[in-house]
């Protein structure tokens, strides 16, 4: 792989006007496919097959004036302070609300409040259920438009009119906040290259990957119903891994420069190296995310090809684009300070052990305590995660002051939490004889359950073989008590008819569940994959071991993480949640797949060259002295590597925790999982814990049994096969630290 690579890299540094323009000429083509194909987008989380979604079909059938499948407004009036919705002229305003929407395009059916039992006791709160004949991603503008002009009409006699539901819900749009982080990314670069060219192509490159990635997910919404958070996901992902990909290469680049190579063998050299790992990062990426799609939920597989997808495109750029424009800088990417200066040294500016040469020796000298030390910090920062609690995002966990947010919040005021998340209970009343008695017995024994506030009349369709009535619980839509309710009607058996539970609240409930439960299925697959792929990689046992309890230990911290500050509600205000809730349900799965391919990422940049220093040192020394040998090669390749994966992982943090600051709160809690993930992996369990166990164990770190070396195909990511054409002049050019440098840092 590196021999190839390393051709692709000369190739394109030489033809690199060619493949600069067949990038740019790709990035237009697919903005033009986005401005000219693109589609709506949805906020509805379904899961073909589920109890809820039979349901659905169900009624479409036989019960199609019901609209069941189609997108909701919840209109909530409340009169000023001292008056009520009877009096004169809000009952008037309130009843030429609901006209208004009556005759609006796409809508299928709208309750009266003062018909339907939509006013509270006191009569100051109301509201009108507004069902339309579309799914939300299929209202089109005059129908939004009418239902906001209502709205207006209602607000303009005093009185406060909020809409709740998903016909006017915002989609997960990405704004300025997220180039927070790519801000702090280009600080970082700068500061990390000393040059405003060897900064700047990192960025460029990331940003035309990721217009065409975007771009591209926008042109599918033409074709096909996707999620608003596919995109999100995919800008968040692709924009992070597309700067740290692009860093490694560069920083190889100016590596080989350093030892004397001219610009396009610098080029190839590094492709074939520090590309040679990026190629194995990206696709243990890829793999993860791709990997999704076997949880069998269609917006996750959605969100994780979308995802793959722009990984991908980085990758192909890093190693095509990138040195296509390292060919028009040359020498340019080094500033004067650093010209004739190797990135990669051991040594600071006045020939003292760098920091992280200094690190790796404090950790190598204590190896024990600092595995306890680390590993109880992280066991208590994950202790939050064993409350963790699944559910979808409703209008409770809105924004404070957004419409949905003052609906909800009016609606539990004046009618209980309940209201806000009604279950539609199906009776398939055809086997019954007597089909009114039938629907009679449903109702009267669904009222008796725990937790029900009130179950409206029976609803027969036109051939009087399906019933339809709405169930209220007490609890709110995402609490406990309302996910019990579900199962103890669904559970409940009644003699001759059939009894479905669907609604919104019920679709989530599902939804959730099915998350919940293929959760620890597809940790323990990705973590298989981890140990096989880094078995491949570095030809040990210990070491993919060691990876793969490490990358356990990040997820369980994450999630605690998360926990603690969406859930619980601590340091809150700090990170600008409103409304502590339960866990976005797709959340945590989403997380342990970039997760594992980001923690990949570090794993093979750090310890490959940890590695490839104990493999250079082992054949010149005795076996008595190759534990001391393994340790050295330990402080050393992290000399090398760790100023490179600090930079990469502030660049990722930066990135992610820019998506913080979005409207969205699955976007937003999304972000801060990735972003600690990120920073506990890279800081805690790659920089600390890995230099730590690898230490304490020595030389068996990098056993493999004899039978199995031969059987493992051979993953040249450390680029040996361009290593051995000058290894002497290499070796030469940057002589590793000696052992007083390595006595100096621990001292």
């Amino acid at each position: 792989m590196a021999a190839f690579l390393y051709r692709v890299g000369r190739l394109s540094f030489g033809r690199r006007r060619l493949v600069a323009a067949t990038w740019l000429m790709l990035l237009v083509a697919a903005g033009l496919g986005a401005a000219t194909l693109s589609g709506t987008t949805t906020d509805s989380f379904t899961i073909p097959g589920s109890s809820s979604q039979q349901a659905i079909a169900q009624l479409t059938r036989k019960f199609p004036q019901a609209a069941a499948d189609g997108a909701t407004a919840r209109v909530v009036f409340a009169a000023p302070k001292g008056h009520t919705l009877n009096d004169f002229p809000y009952r008037a305003a309130v009843e030429g609300v609901t006209a208004e929407l009556k005759i609006a395009p796409q809508v299928a059916n709208v309750t009266d409040p003062f018909r339907a039992g939509g006013l509270d006791r006191s009569g100051t709160i109301g509201y009108s259920q507004v069902t339309y004949q579309v799914a939300a991603a299929g209202l089109n503008h005059a129908a939004k438009q009418s239902l906001l002009e209502a709205v207006a009409q209602g607000r303009q006699v005093g009185l406060t009119v909020e809409v709740g539901g998903d016909a006017l819900r915002a989609s997960a749009e990405t704004g300025g906040t997220e180039l927070i982080g790519v801000a702090v990314a280009a600080v970082v670069l700068l500061i990390t290259f000393g040059s405003l060219v060897a900064a700047g192509l990192p960025l460029l490159t990331a940003i035309i990957g990721i217009g065409i990635a975007i771009s591209s997910i926008t042109a599918l919404t033409g074709f096909m119903d996707l999620s608003s958070t596919t995109s999100a996901m995919a800008l968040m992902i692709g924009l992070a891994v597309a700067i740290d990909y692009a860093l490694f290469i560069m920083s190889r680049y100016r590596h080989e420069l350093a030892v004397g190579r001219d610009p396009r063998e610098a080029a190839g050299r590094a492709v074939g190296t520090a590309g040679s790992a990026v190629v194995f990062a990206g696709l243990t990426v890829v793999i993860a995310l791709a990997g999704l799609s076997v949880v069998g939920i269609p917006f996750l597989t959605q969100m994780g090809l979308a995802a793959a997808g722009a990984v991908a495109v980085a990758v192909l750029i890093a190693l095509t684009l990138l040195p296509a424009l390292l060919g028009f800088t040359g020498h340019r990417v080094h500033s004067r300070r650093t010209h004739t200066r190797d990135p990669e040294r051991d040594t600071d500016s006045v020939g003292k052990p760098s920091m992280g040469l200094r690190w790796a020796a404090q950790v190598t000298r204590r190896p024990a305590a600092v595995l306890v030390v680390a590993g109880l910090g992280l066991a208590v920062v994950a202790i939050p995660a064993r409350d963790l609690r699944l559910g979808l995002p409703d209008d409770g966990m809105a924004a404070p002051g957004t419409t949905e947010r003052s609906a909800y919040d009016l609606i539990t005021e004046g009618f209980g939490a309940g209201v806000n998340g009604p279950l539609v209970i199906v009776i398939d009343a055809s086997r019954s004889a007597d089909p009114k008695s039938a629907a009679r017995q449903v109702t009267d024994t669904i009222k008796g359950l725990p937790d029900v506030a009130a179950v409206s009349p029976a609803l027969f369709n036109p051939a009087g073989d399906t019933v339809l009535a709405q169930v209220i619980p007490r609890s709110g839509p995402n609490d406990a008590a309302t996910t019990s309710l579900v199962k103890a009607i669904r559970s409940h058996t009644f003699a001759t008819t059939g009894v479905a539970v669907t609604g919104l609240t019920a679709v989530n409930i599902d939804v959730s569940d099915k998350l919940s439960a293929a959760m620890l299925p597809y940790l323990l697959l990705v973590a298989g994959l981890a140990f096989i792929l880094l078995m491949l990689v570095f030809r040990s046992i210990l070491v993919p071991f060691k990876a793969t309890l490490g990358f356990l230990l990040t997820i369980a911290a994450s999630l605690g993480a998360v926990v603690a500050v969406f859930q619980w509600g601590w340091l809150a205000g700090l990170f600008g949640v409103d409304q502590p809730g339960p866990i976005v349900s797709f959340m945590p799965i989403l997380m342990i797949g970039v997760v594992f391919g980001l923690a990949m990422d570090y794993e093979v940049f750090l310890v490959t060259r940890m590695r490839e220093e104990y493999i250079h040192a082992t054949p010149a020394v005795t076996s008595v002295e190759q534990d001391a040998t393994a340790i050295r090669a330990v402080v050393v390749g992290f000399g090398h590597s760790a100023r490179v994966v600090t930079a990469a992982a502030i660049i990722m943090i930066s990135v992610f925790a820019g998506f913080v600051l979005s409207a969205n709160s699955a976007v937003m809690m999304i972000g801060f999982g990735l972003a600690v993930g990120v920073l506990i992996d890279a800081f805690v369990v790659r920089m600390t814990i890995v230099p730590a166990a690898l230490a304490l164990v020595g030389r068996a770190a990098w056993w493999l049994p004899g039978w199995l070396d031969k059987i493992l195909p051979k993953v040249d990511v450390e680029g040996e096969q361009l290593r051995r054409l000058d290894a002497p002049a290499e070796r030469a050019a940057t002589p590793p630290p000696t052992a007083r440098d390595i006595a100096r840092a621990i001292d």
